[in-house]
């Protein structure tokens, strides 16, 4: 079978050559899923932006088509040319019997559009709590025209998967539409160490974004003088002040190292050596930074809990504000012997419910589904 991954920004993470351009959480969740999915024999493709590679090139088994350069066409004019035309066009050359999205926005109507037009399976993903609430703040799309899309996209889906129970009820509240619960996957890490060589004592990552919070990882480092934070995180289009105003503050803060954007392909080796991961956010999807954090034996310490997963399954600590947090890192910290209980119940956990003979089932399921009921 043959089923394509709809993502522009996707060739980042596929790609070590190009992981310059930087990435997100439903970047690396599609190529995870893509690589997966080549390693048991189905026919895998991408439909991505052009950065000057060439068509149909391929890596790690997945071949990708480009679309069109980020930053081509006339404003206005350049949603039919050459952003429609180009994605189309990409799309038919991948011949695909069924198509995958994530992350909202019109490209989910689009590729819905096609789909039906040429009888193909279609299958969307959700990547962000956001993506299932229509109000204005939280959906993050700009213009009617897309929100239209999206609206359309949803209804059209053979698949919904989504991350969480909380989703799926706000799909079926807000759209109307129903969804399955499909866990993320991890890139499972290369090495294991013992906590004697997780010389970082905190460890914080994500994209530049306002509802990341990034400030109260500077706010964290004051109430923690004689603790070490690391924070990663790169500039986002439209969001270029936030990134100066961050950069500036942290090299203010001597207990705080800020390294800026690290590439995909890098940011591994700091989360092997991270002590305590943090996460500042007020709403997210299921970040891929828990994962990873806890794939690796790293209790996460959160205001934001998925579905309460953190306390549930011991973590790490879900909390309501920076004081809490500080209290919570410290004690971690400090206390080897809690240290090493929660990280093997960090490990245990990750064994059990996100391993790839567990968590690969709902995706190909509905690849399945959807190639069913692609002609109906």
């Amino acid at each position: 079978m043959k089923v394509c991954f709809v993502g522009f920004d996707n060739l980042p993470v596929l790609a070590r050559e190009y992981n310059h351009h930087g990435n997100g959480g439903a970047q690396l969740q599609q190529t995870l899923l893509a690589k997966a999915l080549v390693a048991r024999g189905y026919q895998v493709s991408m439909i991505v932006w052009d950065y000057g590679q060439s068509d149909a090139a391929a890596w790690h088994g997945v071949t990708t088509y480009k679309a069109y350069r980020p930053d081509a066409g006339l404003p206005v004019l350049r949603f039919v040319y050459p952003r429609l035309t180009a994605t189309w066009a990409a799309l038919m050359r991948a011949d695909a019997d069924v198509y995958y999205t994530s992350t909202e926005g019109g490209l989910v109507g689009l590729v819905a559009m096609f789909c039906r037009r040429h009888g193909r399976g279609f299958i969307h993903r959700l990547a962000h709590d956001n993506d299932a609430d229509p109000k204005p703040k939280r959906l993050s799309i700009l213009h009617t025209r897309d929100k239209q899309l999206y609206k359309y996209g949803l209804r059209q889906a053979h698949t919904i998967l989504c991350q969480h129970a909380g989703q799926q009820r706000a799909l079926m509240q807000n759209f109307g539409v129903t969804s399955v619960v499909a866990d993320p996957l991890v890139d499972s890490p290369g090495r294991q160490l013992d906590r004697e060589k997780h010389d970082l004592e905190i460890l914080w990552v994500s994209n530049l974004l306002p509802f990341k919070r990034p400030e109260l990882a500077i706010e964290l480092a004051r109430h923690m003088p004689s603790r070490h934070i690391h924070m990663v995180g790169g500039p986002q289009p439209g969001f270029s002040d936030l990134y100066s105003k961050i950069e500036s503050a942290a090299k203010r803060q001597p207990n705080l190292t800020f390294c800026g954007r690290v590439p995909y392909h890098d940011v591994g080796d700091l989360y092997d050596r991270a002590k305590i991961f943090v996460n500042t956010s007020d709403t997210e999807g299921f970040p891929n930074s828990f994962l990873q954090s806890w794939s690796r034996g790293v209790p996460v310490i959160s205001f934001f809990d998925p579905g309460g997963l953190i306390s549930r399954e011991g973590l790490g600590v879900s909390l309501r504000s920076i004081d809490e947090m500080a209290c919570a890192a410290e004690h971690l910290i400090a206390d080897e012997t809690e240290w090493r209980k929660v990280s093997v119940r960090c490990r245990n956990y990750m064994d059990r419910v996100h391993g790839d003979h567990v968590v690969l089932k709902p995706y190909v399921a509905a690849i399945e589904e959807a190639a069913r009921r692609r002609n109906k």
